[in-house]
């Protein structure tokens, strides 16, 4: 495969077997509703299940509280199932917290409460230590009986305490990990207003939309120079998804600043972008900030800044599965194709502007060129055998030693290939 999966992080399924019920049949403090949604009282269900187990008060960093100060009823109340032992959960618990504090930087009513699944009180105790928010107090039996209700069957798991919030079936884990603060109030409605704003950005027209965020309208080059988003407008464009760590990438890097070199070359004297034919912007994902400054120092073109939440926002939007990736938006702003890797790789700079129209072009005069050569040939000056005419997506001619596309006579012998203008030649 030339591509690396892009894995931002690997849920444990099933960590716990589970207890089912049995259709129908009716817990001992309230009922789910059939679809796995909340019912209008479900934060008061919850609270008030403690009442009945004799549980007055939840844990913080400084000590007891009173359960009171957790349920006002403005307030978004999530239950946090984790445990200390899951790898997953320890990586997803600093997302969290700091989606917690981001929440709470900005007025919102929000409160966690954390349901441990550690096999004892010193794990509980050693996993809760690094969380800001509240804990129901240590109680296999309890936690045992919550994770019944609420349908458990994965951890981490946030569920919302809401009519319409997003249940642990639709994933909560991965809509915070994918919209960060912009997921709450973890709504139903607030997903689909987020799905919305996604397709409209996804089929185009505004590129200060697409490729700005909070008030940054610029892109860098590789010195870190900024570019304005505007400079973009009215040109075809690359949005090129890779990484310094990713071999793959690192070899369709090369044969992209190849088509981008041959695309802009008519310009050589003004090297603004504003001028280029063709444009590219790097989306990275790379590890870190320094293999980052790596790739774009190799890059001739325009890169989203790393600390920007865009780049995982973009991945997002175009349903980015692995990389390298490159996504062609035209002139309109409109996406074009999904596929430019594969149009760089079949087509280089010839492919341009890389539309539908544009690909069909090329393929008739490829099979016009084909239809008008010999089906073999045989050069005994330059080789031996006889070359049979075959297609290829790129090779080194053996004789003239440039590189060649589409059209080759290959040896079926020995890993020979001649350029048909070389055979023309003699």
């Amino acid at each position: 495969m030339d591509y690396v999966s892009l894995v931002f992080i690997n849920r444990l399924e099933n960590p716990i077997k589970h207890r089912s019920s049995d259709a129908g049949s009716k817990l001992d403090v309230f009922t789910m509703a059939g679809d796995n949604t909340t019912t209008e009282q479900e934060s008061n269900d919850f609270f008030n299940l403690l009442a009945s187990r004799g549980i007055d008060f939840l844990l913080s960093s400084q000590g007891k509280v009173p359960i009171s100060s957790a349920c006002e009823e403005s307030r978004v109340v999530c239950l946090f199932f984790s445990a200390n032992w899951c790898r997953p959960c320890k990586t997803f618990t600093p997302q969290l917290i700091q989606l917690y504090h981001t929440l709470k930087s900005e007025g919102k009513s929000l409160e966690i409460i954390f349901i441990s699944f550690d096999h004892d009180e010193n794990q509980f105790e050693e996993h809760f230590m690094s969380m800001p928010w509240l804990a129901l107090p240590f109680e296999a039996e309890l936690h045992k009986m919550l994770r019944d209700i609420y349908r458990v069957l994965r951890i981490p798991s946030l569920i919302p305490l809401l009519t319409d919030g997003i249940t642990v079936e639709e994933d909560l884990i991965s809509f915070v990990e994918d919209y960060g603060s912009e997921a709450f109030p973890f709504t139903r409605k607030r997903r689909e207003e987020l799905k919305a704003i996604d397709d409209a950005k996804r089929q185009g027209g505004s590129l200060e939309q697409l490729l700005g965020h909070q008030g940054r309208s610029f892109l860098l080059t590789r010195d870190y120079r900024k570019v304005s988003v505007s400079q973009l407008v009215g040109k075809p464009i690359g949005l090129y998804f890779g990484a310094h760590w990713c071999p793959p990438s690192r070899n369709f890097t090369a044969q992209l600043i190849e088509a981008y070199n041959d695309l802009n070359t008519t310009n050589n004297n003004d090297d603004s972008s504003s001028s280029r034919t063709f444009e590219v912007v790097f989306i990275s994902t790379d590890r870190d900030i320094k293999e980052f400054n790596v790739s774009l120092s190799n890059m001739p073109w325009l890169a989203i800044p790393y600390d920007d939440r865009t780049r995982q926002d973009l991945c997002r939007i175009f349903d980015i599965k692995g990389i390298p990736a490159l996504v062609m938006i035209g002139e309109d702003g409109k996406t074009v194709s999904t596929e430019g890797k594969s149009l760089i790789s079949l087509y280089g700079a010839m492919g341009f502007p890389f539309t539908a129209a544009r690909v069909a072009e090329i393929q008739a005069a490829v099979r016009k060129e084909g239809e008008a050569l010999p089906r073999e040939v045989k050069d005994s000056r330059k080789h031996e055998h006889v070359l049979k005419l075959d297609m290829a997506k790129g090779y080194v001619c053996d004789w003239c030693k440039r590189q060649g596309r589409f059209w080759a006579f290959s040896c079926d012998v020995c890993d020979y290939d001649l350029h048909p203008a070389c055979v023309e030649e003699t």
